[in-house]
């Protein structure tokens, strides 16, 4: 009778324990995780496979632990003149740790992105128009203001471009979920 009884308890735990524990991970839960590939707004492509790991919620619940989060590049923007360079993921999968699927679709809320520091490309910006500036300066108009409008126009030309993302292996990178349904096994 003891051995039933157990045994019954024990069963009645573990599918309480996995009820709440599916119950967790519904829509806004949020999900921490690291980017297993080097992404960038120079290289990247629409469409391209993005794969996330050592997944896991980040409530303290541990609805998802170990888990891998699945998709792919959802659009990018290359840096130029005038344009940021961005790059968008989304995930529509969710293999926990046990093995357990769900089909998901989510939101990104925080990724380390790295760009360039665009300082020397501003100071060579500024150099370069300086010099072009005073070489027309002195040529056309026989003045030596151009130097200092070819500078500014240089610098501010320099300081408009913009440099491309980059999102390197092993970044953290935080997804939310929008919708949850788990996959039959």
């Amino acid at each position: 009778m003891r051995l039933h009884t157990t045994i019954a308890a024990t069963t009645a735990f573990l599918f309480a324990s996995a009820i709440a524990a599916n119950a967790a991970l519904t829509q806004g839960t949020m999900l921490d995780g690291t980017i297993n590939g080097n992404y960038s707004s120079n290289h990247a492509y629409a469409g391209q496979s993005v794969t996330v790991s050592n997944v896991r919620s980040d409530d303290g619940s541990g609805s998802v632990r170990n888990g891998t989060l699945y998709g792919y590049v959802y659009s990018v923007q290359k840096a130029g003149q005038g344009t940021p360079g961005k790059i968008r993921f989304r995930f529509t999968e969710l293999v926990n740790g046990n093995g357990v699927r769900y089909t998901i679709d989510s939101r990104v809320t925080n990724v380390n992105v790295q760009t360039k520091n665009n300082a020397a490309k501003e100071a060579g910006g500024a150099l370069a128009g300086m010099l072009v500036g005073n070489a027309i300066g002195k040529t056309l108009f026989g003045g030596s203001a151009g130097g200092a409008v070819g500078a500014a126009g240089g610098f501010l030309l320099a300081k408009n471009n913009r440099q491309d993302v980059n999102v390197t292996a092993g970044s953290y990178i935080q997804v939310e979920i929008l919708s949850v349904t788990r996959r039959q096994s």
